[in-house]
């Protein structure tokens, strides 16, 4: 963010934090079908990547991840992806 620099976290706080990334947004998405989360560096960017990996492997239905801007990534299901007209899809 802005020219601050963040300390890497550990080995144990990274994966404490996936692991409450994989439940909280997993519950999201279970609900709505996709959500938002903000991701400000590339390594924010690869854990959100890393949780719908998990997630897809966990209920066997594919989670995408889509940048929406330069601070943000949305993680959903089929048809609720982002359309190139900037709409979204649901059902």
């Amino acid at each position: 963010m802005g020219g601050e620099e963040s300390t890497p976290l550990t080995d144990e706080e990274e994966q404490r934090t996936r692991s409450a990334l994989f439940h909280e947004l997993g519950h999201q998405i279970a609900e709505r079908g996709w959500t938002r989360f903000p991701a400000y560096t590339p390594q924010e960017r690869r854990r959100l990547v890393d949780v719908a990996q998990r997630l897809t492997a966990h209920w066997g239905q594919r989670v995408t991840v889509e940048a929406e801007d330069q601070c943000g990534m949305r993680l959903s299901l089929a048809g609720y992806e982002i359309t190139a007209g900037g709409s979204t899809g649901g059902r």
